[in-house]
């Protein structure tokens, strides 16, 4: 059998994120070639599923084709799924170290880290949900602290700042979901 050397679909991932765009480059090529653009969308407030189904609609209104949008969460067990689709705001206000002390007052440092995309043939076309998630837990920083929240979230020893990027795109929330995500694009382009 022989081995395709183009991409069988083509995305327009929204993103100004560069390491998002680099990890999903690396998930999906060649079978998919992601293309990007950055659009400065207003995020609405609710679930992690109404937020990305929304951010999916306006940018396929916007772009006039496929697109595929992608939110992250970081949920606490111990704060009832917090800061979950708010992550990068906590983030930007208090850091690694201030998540770590979010958790001080509690012995359950678990968390999720889940990623869901949504992707639209265009406008008018209903967005599709793509969820991962990986299990976890909270620690004090360790790893370059170069993407997001990545050093001070733990996943069987290892921060997933401090692993391998390829180890990292073969088991983190975002591989997962980019893997539902090509099973559905492979079961839909099948004869």
């Amino acid at each position: 059998m022989a081995t395709p050397t183009a991409a069988r679909h083509i995305v327009n991932f929204i993103t100004g994120n560069a390491n998002k765009l680099r990890e999903v480059k690396a998930i999906l090529e060649p079978a998919i070639q992601v293309d990007s653009q950055t659009l400065d969308l207003i995020e609405v407030q609710g679930t992690v599923e109404e937020v990305t189904l929304d951010k999916c609609r306006r940018a396929a209104d916007l772009i006039k084709g496929p697109v595929l949008v992608e939110d992250t969460c970081l949920c606490f067990n111990a704060l009832n799924g917090l800061p979950g689709p708010y992550i990068k705001w906590f983030m930007a206000s208090i850091g690694h170290v201030g998540l770590n002390n979010l958790l001080a007052a509690y012995e359950d440092k678990s968390a999720k880290a889940m990623c869901t995309f949504a992707y639209s043939a265009g406008p008018g076309h209903e967005p599709i949900l793509f969820q991962g998630i990986t299990d976890g837990k909270i620690v004090p920083a360790r790893g370059p602290p170069d993407f997001g929240w990545d050093a001070v979230f733990e996943y069987e020893g290892q921060t997933y700042a401090e692993m391998d990027k390829v180890e990292k795109n073969k088991i983190s929330h975002r591989y997962r979901a980019l893997a539902k995500l090509q099973d559905w694009f492979a079961k839909e382009l099948a004869p």
